[in-house]
């Protein structure tokens, strides 16, 4: 509508209206546009994370993340294929409401120590009997990053106690220098 038939609709509702400014910066039009807005960034964000989840080759032992700003999108991560890092990108560049990407996802470094610590760390955590259960899904919410004998655990755990318990099972693999504990205790 342009100002005109605003201004009728206006008067005859008997709101107040200054035709000097834009039309949209009356508070219950804003207030629409912002519930617009956060509807569609929720669902991008619900897009963008349905999309690198559904990755054939994303598995434990990668780590992706993402941040959106306006119609930009930064994938951060660690994986340990490179086909990964660029897939992601394939995948997110294409959903609606994305303009640009930028990919700085770091590929892990190819090596068969890292491999061997990678199997005895996962054994560790999910072999635990109190940890089992995050293994079940298809992709387990705790994350093994190892880079160089250096482990980080990233992610979501359900309470203190498994984060700790994560933590305390990967600090006890043989080769392992160091621990970094990620995790993100979920709030219920």
């Amino acid at each position: 509508m342009n100002r005109k038939y605003w201004a009728i609709f206006a008067i005859a509702c008997g709101i107040s209206l200054s035709l000097s400014g834009p039309m949209n910066s009356t508070p219950a039009l804003q207030g629409a546009k912002s519930q617009r807005d956060d509807k569609m960034a929720a669902n991008l964000i619900r897009e963008v994370r349905h999309q690198l989840v559904m990755l054939p080759y994303y598995s434990v032992f990668d780590n992706l993340t993402y941040s959106i700003e306006g119609d930009n999108l930064t994938l951060n991560g660690q994986v340990t294929r490179p086909t990964l890092k660029s897939d992601a990108e394939s995948a997110v560049k294409s959903i609606e409401g994305v303009g640009r990407v930028v990919n700085n996802i770091e590929v892990l470094p190819l090596s068969p120590m890292d491999d061997d610590i990678r199997r005895a760390v996962y054994r560790a955590v999910y072999g635990d009997s109190s940890l089992q259960r995050y293994a079940l899904q298809a992709v387990p919410s705790i994350h093994i990053i190892v880079k160089n004998g250096n482990v980080m655990l990233e992610g979501v755990a359900d309470t203190e106690a498994d984060k700790n318990l994560a933590n305390l099972r990967a600090s006890g693999v043989p080769n392992v220098f160091s621990v970094k504990n990620n995790l993100v205790v979920a709030s219920k």
